[in-house]
């Protein structure tokens, strides 16, 4: 579908990646992983066609179409967020009136055998079936659908998208990309807006998404959910694997090992042929032996060891000062916007040392509760720190808290105390920073680099209870782990606010889980969490399937068995017609190949085929077609 041939960018003399290749093809769900700055939007966005390479190309075929979403953009609607959805329809209401202009044609021709007539017929066809598959009749209602999917209420449909942050703005772009139902679905950090409820119905959407998708995602177990191939780009260069990222990490590591091991029996053996040429390079009766040995060491493939970014932060949050054994107490603490009540009569106690995850649908309270305890957001009620206490809170916008002006050294230097002062260079280097790179600018970070510049800023200060509001964002996978290690080992009380399954596994042992205006408490780690209301909504369904039961009429037995088996025959006819269908296009393939196989075994027979890039790109897309639709045979035919 997409062939990416000898693609390589640079920046500022720098090579992100250089000569890469590899191909899209349909159904493909692949992960794009890599260092924070190893070039994953730069890539996307080349294969958008939003940026341009140095050299190389992206081939593509013309019925090719594409969906972006980006990171972040600038929203400035103001219409309601239904209307704003609907414009994803655009195509649809361009194929209405191009199927009204052929209907029309058509009505008023009689040369019904003409090639004219039927290329006509196929082209009306062709866009009734892409009509079908963008949403038919039901295009309102599936875009109302996809809105709850992604956390809007019946209610907020036909408010304006400026009374929305920017994070649920970008809910609408996500909404309307998947409503177009492009053929390659780009998506950069699509869960960055998400919390836990619309990342799992995302996954459960992109599951069985009809056309490919290539994303860029920082969260392991969305990546482990839907992909099946994994690219890193490091180094410079990329490493595809046939697997999902968490088996990727694993044969990642299998693989550098088995370089290693390579390259050590070869230098081995390269010191061993290089004693023999010294010791018997003088001797006439060795004469013949030691040039066998000198043409070996000049044939031999030297084994390589693939570069890999060691760099990383490393870093432990100092010893939490000692406190007394209640860290917080809440006591019918509530907070308004007006009329709208975002929590209400919270009470809640946490001892000293516990672990908590904040989680819930974004807007539920989560981040003002976090406020609240962190002293930065009045309230009513009363917030009661226990002895001692000492707060570090990160903000859910901390990046954007740095002063823009001040370079990276200056922002720890101007607010260090103490001891502290003395060990601000040691300390940024912990974070990655050093040499000319502490007199950036913070204007110029990266998102990631911002990120990693917050959390050093807090380590200047002892703290016993950490508030941290969506850390992760803008953080590579390595960076995460890094962090996550550092907070088990951290002794004092954690309140941590994350939509990320794969961080806050492990690291928390209870939930709170946010449904304005109240919270509710679960005992365990995030999957236990997940699992309990996963039960805890079947409990419910089981109930209302039982209700619907008695209230039902009686069906005989012999009825419910008809009706079953006309929907197996039904369903057995469908699968044979399927069948008869992919036979004929793989005898249709294998044909074209066989002939195009004569051509390379042959050139010279054919002065008329001209054998070049496009030729091999066509044999080889046409050899992936072969072996997707003889698995899928295989599928179904079992």
């Amino acid at each position: 579908m997409i062939s990416i041939q000898n693609l390589s960018i640079h920046f500022t003399g720098q090579d992100l990646f250089t000569d890469i290749n590899f191909m899209i093809r349909e159904k493909d769900r692949i992960g794009l992983v890599g260092k924070n700055g190893a070039g994953k939007t730069t890539l996307i966005r080349i294969i958008a066609g939003l940026e341009q390479p140095s050299h190389g190309n992206v081939v593509m075929s013309d019925d090719v179409t594409i969906g972006y979403l980006p990171q972040e953009k600038n929203i400035h609607s103001t219409k309601s967020v239904l209307e704003e959805t609907m414009t994803a329809f655009e195509e649809y209401h361009l194929i209405e009136k191009k199927l009204a202009q052929l209907q029309n044609e058509l009505s008023q021709r009689t040369d019904y055998e003409s090639d004219s007539y039927q290329k006509l017929c196929e082209k009306m066809s062709s866009l009734n079936e892409r009509l079908t598959l963008i949403g038919g009749h039901s295009i309102e209602g599936e875009a109302e659908q996809i809105l709850v999917g992604l956390g809007f209420d019946h209610e907020d449909m036909n408010r304006a998208m400026n009374e929305f942050s920017n994070g649920w703005q970008m809910r609408v772009e996500l909404a309307k990309i998947l409503l177009r139902k492009p053929k390659l679905l780009l998506l950069d950090e699509p869960t960055n807006h998400l919390d836990i409820e619309s990342i799992q119905w995302l996954e459960g959407y992109l599951k069985n998404y009809y056309g490919a998708i290539f994303m860029v995602s920082h969260d392991r177990a969305f990546l482990d959910h839907i992909t099946i191939r994994t690219i890193e780009i490091s180094g410079g260069k990329i490493y595809d694997y046939k697997c999902a990222y968490t088996e990727f990490v694993e044969r990642r590591e299998e693989r550098i090992d088995l370089q290693k091991a390579a390259f050590d029996n070869q230098q081995r053996e390269i010191k061993e042929i290089e004693a023999f040429i010294e010791r018997f390079r003088y001797k006439a009766t060795k004469a013949k032996q030691v040039q066998s040995r000198v043409k070996q060491l000049e044939k031999m493939d030297i084994v390589e060891i693939d570069d890999r970014d060691k760099s990383v932060m490393h870093f432990k949050f100092p010893p939490a000062p000692h406190s007394g054994k209640v860290t917080l107490e809440l006591c019918h603490v509530s907070k308004s916007y007006g009329e709208k009540n975002i929590l209400s009569d919270i009470n809640l106690l946490i001892p000293r040392g516990e672990k908590i995850a904040f989680v819930g649908r974004n807007g539920e309270g989560k981040s003002t509760l976090s406020k609240i305890i962190a002293g930065v957001l009045d309230y009513t009620g009363e917030v009661k720190l226990g002895h001692e206490v000492k707060i570090g809170y990160y903000a859910q916008n901390q990046q954007d808290m740095l002063d823009p002006e001040k370079t990276v050294f200056e922002t720890l230097d101007d607010v260090a105390t103490g001891d502290m002062r003395v060990k601000v260079k040691s300390l940024l280097g912990a974070f990655l920073f050093s040499g000319e790179t502490i007199d950036k600018k913070v204007k110029v970070l990266s998102g990631g680099e911002k990120a990693r510049l917050s959390l050093a800023k807090m380590l200047l200060f002892p703290t016993n209870l950490l508030i941290l509001d969506e850390p992760t964002n803008h953080l590579d996978m390595l960076s995460k782990d890094i962090l996550k290690s550092a907070l088990i080992q951290f002794d004092g009380t954690l309140i941590v606010v994350s939509h990320d399954r794969d961080f806050l596994q492990g690291l928390t042992m209870k939930v709170y889980e946010f449904k304005k205006p109240h919270i509710k408490e679960y005992i365990g780690d995030i999957y236990d969490f997940l699992e309990e209301k996963r039960l805890n909504e079947l409990d419910d369904l089981n109930k209302k399937q039982k209700i619907q039961q008695q209230s039902a009429p009686v069906v005989s037995q012999n009825k419910i068995d008809y009706e079953a088996k006309k929907v197996e025959e039904r369903e057995k006819r469908r699968v044979e017609k399927e069948i008869k269908k992919l036979e004929e296009r793989i005898d249709t393939l294998e044909k074209e190949l066989a002939v195009l196989d004569e051509v390379m075994s042959n050139p010279s027979a054919h002065p008329e085929i001209k054998i070049d890039d496009d030729f091999y790109w066509n044999y080889g897309k046409k050899k992936e077609d072969l072996q997707y639709l003889i698995d899928k045979w295989g599928e179904i035919a079992i």
